[in-house]
């Protein structure tokens, strides 16, 4: 019950990061590095107030999102738990989705493809110690799912930060464009 809520979040930010493979996709196609750069700081600067305005919905929406999907009486308090622990890694949901949709602007669908390939393994790793190891049920399944949400955008970030050479942007001067990111929210 409680991946279904989380899913459904899941699927606004993805839907909202394709803005970012299309207009990256375009201005790296023409040639133009600072454009790049300047969606690529709009893009993480606009994903990143999305993820903090939308870890405190969930978490003061869950409760009553556990009631509307009407979670069995001897699940709502198992629900509730995935649901706020997994909402605490909503940054690493936008995170991983924004950058992803970078590197598949810039022509690379390897690497985020990678990435989740080795969240996976390590969701279920995770998954395996922390539900069957040490007994942690769905508080476990839910912190196995928002490590491994960290590692895909920790290894996706780490690989962005050696691109550099390909567009023109600077981590110091996060920014948001009007411009940009009415051009991402539009497309």
């Amino acid at each position: 019950t409680g991946s279904q809520v989380m899913h459904s979040m899941m699927v606004i930010i993805t839907g909202l990061a394709m803005g970012i493979t299309v207009l990256i996709g375009q201005q790296f196609g023409r040639g133009e590095p600072e454009k790049v750069g300047q969606t690529v700081e709009s893009g993480v600067f606009l994903f990143g107030c999305l993820a903090l305005v939308l870890t405190g919905v969930m978490v003061a929406a869950t409760p009553a999102l556990v009631t509307l999907m009407q979670a069995p009486a001897e699940a709502v308090a198992f629900t509730n738990q995935y649901v706020l622990i997994c909402s605490g890694g909503i940054l690493f949901i936008a995170a991983y989705n924004t950058l992803g949709s970078i590197f598949r602007g810039l022509g690379d669908a390897r690497t985020p493809l990678l990435a989740v390939a080795i969240a996976c393994v390590a969701n279920i790793v995770l998954d395996l110690l922390f539900v069957a190891g040490f007994n942690m049920g769905a508080a476990g399944a839910a912190l196995a799912t928002v490590i491994a949400q960290a590692v895909s955008a920790i290894l996706c970030l780490w690989k962005l930060a050696r691109m550099r050479d390909l567009f023109d942007m600077k981590w110091s001067y996060m920014r948001l464009s009007k411009m940009h990111t009415m051009n991402i929210i539009k497309l």
